[in-house]
């Protein structure tokens, strides 16, 4: 359609403008939302094929609910594009997930419809069950839908709420958006036609009477069983929907998610129903752009692309990324060592682990969207002889912190824990960044944390922990970024538990952690030219500390300043001033990371530019850190401190 003057999108400015549309304008209208988040999602990047995807949905559910008084949980948020396109945020795609702009998941303080924020995974059906019951405690009276993707159900907690819903037993829809839907068009007719008749108020109202008439006379009890066996035999034989029925829901389904007329009939006859009920509708990621039609794994999530030809955006040329660094180191050990495995939580491509799983089948898992599950399994297999390497992002390891407690580290078991995302993650925002690790697990015994500096030293880490016995578990963290140096096609050998020195010694160091180093040494190559030399340390391993190196950095160091990219409170910053201090350190500490509070979206370099932790931010955090109660360029105060004894005074500069 090229006359603008003709098209609807225009004219919905909220889900009250869908209600006097017909059926054939809501097919439009799909038609034009489909085309407004191809438009807005090639030129930002960020989820398509799923969106694309849940277009007929989010137009149903906005048409026969009254929202935002009734209530519609969005599960991760991925497929929620439509929905925010409807909710008033139409002329704001064209900045979603940049910094500055909307969300790229639902986020409660963006929109009064975004019911509940959500990044991860599973989430909606639990969500949505407390929705309904505060309603239902306060007395008030609206409904409340979950929707969620197959995918998500692979998730416990998924299962976790739905055994509790079917016993609590309130009014609540949950929508299971299938979209790997394989039920030919005939079954699926069939299949529809009978939901829709199980569906209809009309008939919903008779079994209800009937179950009630049997309850009454005197074989009620036999009857309503054969009743009952019958109506379960007819649905266990046409639709997949029995476990769903033992687990206190009504199930009706599968259905066709795209077929517009026939969904908002479904869902209006739905909307009338009481306690649990399940709606199957199968949808097709990537629905109407065919590219992504023909390739929806590939375009779930993309970078910039061409709209026609649906090519995307190479990106930088230079040096190749830690994700595609790690997925082909685990392929070259995965050939010298056969008793490693790798294990993913439905993350293959975003961890790098394709070519892994292609070439050694036997030795790859992919266990859904279960990271506790996936942590847990990793600890059985590594008391039996195995080498697990558990691949997961860290944002998504917090999910399993219990089975690294509990299933690992109390067992001291040698498993190596890669963590991708780890730090600023970019324009998926707070959901997705990976700034808690360093803190949750510092606490955790028989665990050694390690962070390289570049993708050579990631391949190092990794080869040592092939070819090596660990004891207890080896967590790695690495960014969502390109490795600062070039990467050798072998493996560099390491001293295992040490840091290393970057620079000579100077009055002033840096502490420099991960991708940071490289922040850390322009910084101090900038501080220099001013006349304040900046020794950099990197501090690749965590915990334990290289404390041989962290004695001799508190002998010669006036100033320290510790850089991570993570949260400062509990993280490596702190305890390096906990250890100084024990160790009555007179000189001054700073450290830099992440203050008290959740980081927005935007591309990496944004962000770190924010939280001035790039290089400009490291000299301006420094320079104000040194000059604040003078300088530290008093000449012979080296000499000074090894001559005199050491105080117990220490002084922290610490946010």
């Amino acid at each position: 359609m090229t006359d603008t003057a003709k098209k609807l999108l225009p004219s919905i400015n909220s889900p009250a403008d869908l209600k006097s549309l017909t059926d054939d304008e809501l097919v439009q209208l799909a038609s034009e939302v489909r085309e407004q988040i191809v438009g807005a999602v090639c030129e930002t990047g960020g989820h398509l094929a799923s969106n694309l995807g849940t277009v007929e949905l989010a137009i149903a559910l906005h048409r026969v609910f009254d929202t935002p008084t009734d209530k519609i949980v969005w599960d991760v948020g991925h497929q929620a594009y439509p929905h925010k396109v409807l909710t008033g945020r139409r002329d704001e795609m064209a900045g979603i997930r940049q910094y500055g702009g909307i969300a790229g998941y639902c986020k409660r303080t963006e929109s009064e419809y975004d019911t509940f924020g959500a990044g991860h995974a599973s989430t909606s059906i639990s969500a949505a069950l407390g929705f309904a019951t505060a309603r239902d405690l306060q007395g008030e009276d609206h409904k409340v839908v979950a929707v969620i993707g197959d995918g998500s159900m692979t998730g416990g907690l998924a299962f976790e709420a739905m055994n509790n819903t079917g016993t609590i037993d309130t009014d609540m829809l949950v929508i299971l958006n299938d979209n790997t839907w394989s039920i030919s068009k005939n079954v699926g007719s069939i299949s529809t036609y009978l939901s829709s008749i199980f569906a209809d108020e009309k008939l919903v109202k008779l079994r209800g009477e009937i179950w009630e008439f049997l309850g009454k006379v005197k074989v009620g009890d036999s009857l309503r069983d054969l009743a009952g066996r019958v109506e379960d035999s007819i649905k266990g034989l046409l639709t997949p929907g029995m476990l769903f029925e033992k687990l206190g829901f009504q199930y009706f389904g599968p259905m066709d998610g795209h077929d517009l007329p026939q969904l908002v009939k479904m869902l209006t006859d739905l909307k009338h129903a009481s306690g649990p009920v399940m709606l199957h509708i199968g949808t097709v990621k990537g629905k109407g752009y065919e590219p992504a039609e023909h390739d929806a794994f590939k375009y779930h999530g993309v970078s910039q692309f061409d709209k026609v030809t649906g090519v995307m955006a190479t990106g930088s040329s230079g040096n190749p990324a830690y994700t595609k660094i790690f997925g082909q180191a685990m392929v070259e050990l995965g050939r010298k060592h056969d008793d490693i495995v790798a294990i993913t939580a439905a993350m293959a491509a975003g961890t790098g682990l394709v070519e892994f799983g292609e070439q050694f089948p036997d030795r790859f898992f992919d266990v859904g969207i279960a990271e506790a599950h996936g942590a847990c399994f990793g600890a059985g297999l590594a008391c039996n002889g195995i080498k697990p390497y558990v691949t997961i992002y860290s944002t998504f390891l917090q999910r399993a912190y219990d089975q690294v407690i509990h299933d690992m580290a109390i067992q001291n078991l040698p498993v190596v824990i890669c963590m991708d995302r780890a730090g600023v993650v970019g324009n998926d925002g707070p959901t997705h960044h990976g700034v808690f690790d360093i803190a949750y697990l510092s606490t955790v015994p028989n665990l050694t944390l390690a962070a390289p500096k570049d993708g050579n030293e990631l391949r190092a880490m990794l080869n040592w922990t092939a070819t090596n016995d660990i004891d207890g578990i080896v967590a790695l963290r690495y960014p969502r970024d390109t490795s600062p140096t070039p990467v050798d096609s072998t493996f560099h050998p390491i001293q295992w538990g040490t840091w290393e020195r970057m620079t000579d010694p100077a009055r002033t160091t840096i502490l420099a952690t991960g991708a940071l180093v490289t922040h850390a040494l322009h910084a101090a190559e900038r501080l220099a030219a001013t006349g304040e030399p900046v020794a950099v340390v990197n501090a690749r391993f965590l915990k334990p500390f290289d404390f041989e190196m962290l004695d001799d950095v508190l002998r010669e160091s006036r100033a320290i300043v510790t850089i991570e990219e993570g949260q400062i409170r509990g993280g490596f910053g702190q305890a390096i001033a906990a250890y100084a201090m024990q160790h009555g350190y007179s000189g001054r500490l700073k450290t830099l990371g992440i203050s008290d509070q959740f980081v927005t979206h935007g591309t990496r370099g944004e962000l770190l530019a924010e939280l001035k932790l790039d290089a400009d931010g490291i000299v301006e955090q420094i320079g104000t850190f040194l000059h604040a109660n003078g300088s530290v360029r008093e000449s012979g105060w080296l000499e000074r401190l090894r001559h005199r004894g050491r105080s117990l005074t220490f002084k922290s500069d610490s946010a």
